[in-house]
């Protein structure tokens, strides 16, 4: 039996079936930045409108937050720093120069406009974008190719000092739309078992939720009524329509409230692994009846996070 499911709960509560993910292209980079207060800042608003590539540009988080100096927690300048993602769909036919766009876009405008930050490049591959040298040009002719912390990069002026960020930015394959619905008899319930869940998400290593607060109320379905827009709400699970649909409905006797997290990492197992503790982290929840996953038959992506261990090929 898998570690993960040493819990009578997982075999009542979590549905058999598996989450519908897909392949994309991402970026991670390291901010740091003088104390937390700044480098929150910068964080929350290079990944600012991020949550969903349904309409948003890239879908971008927080992986991970490092003090600078412990063991494993080390950064290039020493300093309290975030590890950020930032992902595109692997169908985009523009998907390599769409996420140089969006890493131009957001590191230029959210980090080095935020007081004391420094960006710093986490992928170490190539191909790679040169994304210091188009950054550096903001320098208007002062900028300079420096060495610093150990990095080949970019130094450029600033009324507030100088900004430093390194030349090159890799990029390589990973996961999107790893998820799980958490349908509950209360809307208590069904917020407070997405929050754990997207807490544990978030506390496992190589993946990022990208929600605010790491919660949709609003999961959808591909497709709808209006031929203008290519998803919209998932009718047929929204439970004010119960009634309105009747046997069209699939949402269970009693469940009032349906919440989602997303996951998105480096590869199928992290976000397996990141799955399977979200679903630890939920079960104890009172109130919630079911934990499921949102999935297409293979229409939407071919990757499958089964939410039953045992069944998951990399588990």
């Amino acid at each position: 039996m898998s570690p993960w499911i040493d819990n009578p709960l997982w075999e009542s509560l979590v549905e058999d079936t598996y989450a519908e993910a897909f392949r994309s292209i991402y970026a991670s980079v390291l901010v740091t930045a003088r104390d937390r207060k700044w480098l929150m800042a910068a964080c929350h608003a290079a990944t600012g409108h991020a949550s969903s590539t349904i309409l948003c540009d890239c879908e971008a988080g927080i992986e991970s937050i490092l003090d600078g100096t412990s063991p494993g927690q080390e950064t290039p300048d020493g300093r309290v720093g975030a590890v950020l993602q930032f992902h595109v769909p692997r169908f985009r036919k523009d998907r390599v120069e769409h996420l140089e766009r969006v890493l131009l876009a957001r590191i230029s405008q959210n980090v080095l406009t935020c007081p004391t930050t420094r960006c710093f490049n986490r992928l170490d591959t190539d191909p790679y974008f040169k994304l210091g040298h188009k950054i550096a040009f903001f320098g208007d002719g002062h900028q300079t190719r420096t060495e610093m912390f150990g990095q080949k990069g970019w130094t450029i002026p600033t009324l507030g000092g100088e900004f430093f960020l390194t030349r090159r930015f890799g990029y390589a394959d990973g996961i999107m739309g790893g998820n799980l619905w958490f349908l509950g008899y209360t809307e208590e319930a069904a917020i407070e078992a997405a929050d754990r869940a997207a807490q544990a998400a978030d506390a496992s290593p190589n993946v990022i939720t990208t929600f605010p607060g790491g919660v949709a109320a609003s999961a959808s379905k591909a497709g709808s009524s209006y031929k203008f827009l290519i998803a919209s709400t998932y009718a047929e699970y929204c439970p004010t329509l119960k009634t309105k649909l009747g046997a069209q409905s699939l949402v269970p006797d009693g469940v009032t409230s349906i919440m989602e997290i997303i996951i998105n990492g480096s590869d199928l197992e992290q976000v397996a692994n990141a799955t399977y503790a979200a679903i630890a982290a939920a079960l104890p929840v009172p109130g919630l009846h079911k934990i499921r996953a949102g999935n297409y038959g293979g229409r939407l992506g071919k990757s499958f996070v089964y939410l039953h261990p045992d069944k998951h090929p990399v588990s």
